[in-house]
């Protein structure tokens, strides 16, 4: 089936118009952009619809798309962040990377694969997607969960991997295009190489910040700038031989260390997503249905292997460096996909001649199915724990230094207070009962908002309120109350709320106290009381009578000066 059109314009809107639908289409089954868009290139493309004929149009804003998404990158690759990786990160992420291509080469080998081909695919499939992780982690409110960071930690480390295949692969270029000039060629090319890191090196020790906050002035103009930054940098590189995708990395890295880092990587977000969309379909047009149907028992071997063989990678690991079999399950399920940076770094192959339209679908078509069920892997990701749990202890060492278990000797005489997220709120609150004299112990799954409590003088421990073995071993028994100030929060394949499984919780343990819980509707409020609560505290609406109060004069009370906190707290604080 063939569609002509008479026009680019015309092919571009019935582009967009279909991937508009099938992205529809995804939104109903849950699945991220990325797997939409990879199906709008197979459906544009020649085996399907055949309606991708502007090809110089599609390639361009394609090269674009690819410049910026390096850019985004290099931008968030500051040399300050780089240096401050934590042991775990860059232990547990070159770990997984290195078991990753070892054993995805083994499998490559012994499905068939040339050498060459073996050793790009295997590379590929250590990439996980960073646009995918960090939605559904944010989705779910555990981008800074202790889990979260370390996947974070992960992706800085792949970042730096992705950096220096880049690098490899411009290298190995630079050597094939040489082949009949010489070595002198090759010299020339990589002096010019470190003369343009060199340049960045000058540009951000003394040109980045100063000129960053003169654009800032204009946020328009300051994204219309690094957009410029981005697409020079990539056309330099391409014509000195270094390829336009490492100058876009470069590009990003020399704005990593500004203070408008972050404005400037969520203005360009929306845009790098868009053109992206042309890179699948420029991709789709290139593969051929056939190459994918012959390809499907080597697909789903390499898929299994990330969906399963990655997060065990991980899993063990973390084990071994003294993390409980939660945290590492945890973190480990974040890894089990294949990214966008898989595709181009196979595209890359496949234009510098290493690899064959055959290991393209391949990886295509892993990436299609590892996106598509490690979204759900995610999503319900404690739902799974619960599950595994009984086979998950050989991960497990008997002490996990490194994250300690919860322990009745909480450091204070008596606990007649346990408050469940250390948000503004509940420090709040905490810091008040502390105040009367009366014994707290606040509980957080964000790492940050545990010692931020803790440097306010209060006794705080991590822990997740929806984890049976944590509840089990807190002191309870002489607790007066059990206070949650987490917002909902859904978990599991229920969607069951995080504040109701908390209260089962407390209620299946010999627990004599009363159970106060924060509400932000009434519908919540009502359910939450069929549910057992003994107080529903609804901080909006109290904190709107409390100022009626004092804006009508009913009387002035006299505080007792508590501390303040000086920084934004976790996302598990009951905001």
């Amino acid at each position: 089936m063939e569609i002509v059109f008479h026009s680019a314009f015309a092919e571009v809107a019935t582009l967009l118009m279909l991937a508009a639908a099938v992205g529809f289409v995804g939104i109903l089954a849950r699945q991220p952009l990325i797997v939409s868009f990879i199906a709008v290139g197979i459906l544009a493309g020649p085996s399907v619809l055949d309606v991708v004929h502007a090809e110089a149009q599609i390639e361009l804003l394609s090269e674009l798309g690819i410049a910026v998404l390096l850019f985004l990158v290099g931008i968030k690759l500051d040399i300050k962040l780089v240096r401050s990786l934590g042991a775990v990160a860059l232990v547990t992420g070159l770990g997984q990377v290195v078991f990753t291509a070892a054993i995805g080469f083994v499998l490559g080998l012994a499905m068939g694969l040339d050498p060459v081909t073996a050793i790009y695919v295997a590379v590929a499939l250590t990439f996980s997607s960073t646009i995918i992780i960090v939605k559904l982690l944010s989705d779910k409110r555990e981008i800074d969960a202790l889990h979260g960071q370390i996947a974070l930690g992960f992706l800085i480390v792949q970042d730096l991997v992705v950096v220096l295949a880049m690098i490899v692969l411009s290298t190995v270029g630079i050597g094939a295009r040489a082949d009949g000039g010489g070595a002198g060629d090759v010299a020339v090319v990589i002096a010019a190489g470190i003369a343009l890191v060199g340049l960045v090196g000058l540009f951000v020790r003394y040109v980045a910040n100063p000129l960053s906050a003169r654009l800032a002035h204009a946020p328009e103009l300051l994204v219309i700038f690094a957009i410029a930054q981005a697409t020079v940098f990539a056309t330099v590189a391409d014509l000195i031989g270094l390829g336009k995708e490492l100058g876009g990395l470069l590009a990003g890295v020399s704005l990593a260390s500004t203070p408008y880092r972050e404005t400037i990587s969520a203005r360009l977000a929306p845009l790098r997503d868009f053109l992206l969309l042309f890179f699948f379909i420029s991709l789709g047009s290139t593969l051929d249905l056939a190459l994918l149907g012959q390809s499907l028992v080597e697909a789903g071997v390499f898929s299994a292997f990330v969906l399963i063989g990655n997060p065990l990678i991980v899993l063990a690991i973390m084990g071994a460096m003294g993390y409980r079999r939660r945290t590492g399950f945890l973190a480990g399920l974040t890894v089990a996909q294949i990214s966008e940076f898989s595709l181009i770094f196979i595209g890359m192959g496949l234009a510098l001649g290493h690899v064959g339209e055959a290991a393209l679908g391949l990886v295509t078509l892993v990436g299609l199915i590892t996106i598509a069920v490690s979204v759900y892997m995610i999503t319900y990701s404690h739902w799974l724990y619960d599950r595994f749990k009984p086979w998950l202890g050989v991960f497990e060492r008997a002490d996990t230094p490194r994250e300690p278990r919860a322990s009745s000797q909480t450091g204070v005489r008596g606990v007649d207070v346990l408050i469940f997220g250390m948000g503004r709120f509940g420090t709040a609150m905490a810091l008040r009962l502390q105040n009367r004299g009366l014994g707290v112990l606040g509980v957080d799954f964000n790492p940050s908002a545990v010692r931020r409590a803790r440097d306010l003088g209060l006794n705080a421990q991590y822990g997740d309120a929806t984890d049976p073995e944590f509840i089990a071993a807190l002191p309870l028994d002489g607790a007066q109350w059990v206070v949650s100030t987490v917002p909902r929060h859904p978990t599991g394949l229920s969607h069951e709320d995080s504040r109701h499984t908390l209260m089962q919780l407390i209620q299946g343990h010999p627990f004599s106290g009363r159970i106060a819980v924060a509400s932000h509707s009434a519908r919540e409020t009502e359910e939450l009381r069929r549910r057992g609560a003994d107080t529903v505290m609804e901080p909006f609406q109290d904190a709107a009578d409390r100022a009626v109060e004092l804006i009508c004069g009913a009387r002035q009370v006299r505080r007792t000066p508590i501390p303040r906190m000086t920084s934004e707290p976790g996302a598990e604080g009951g905001d």
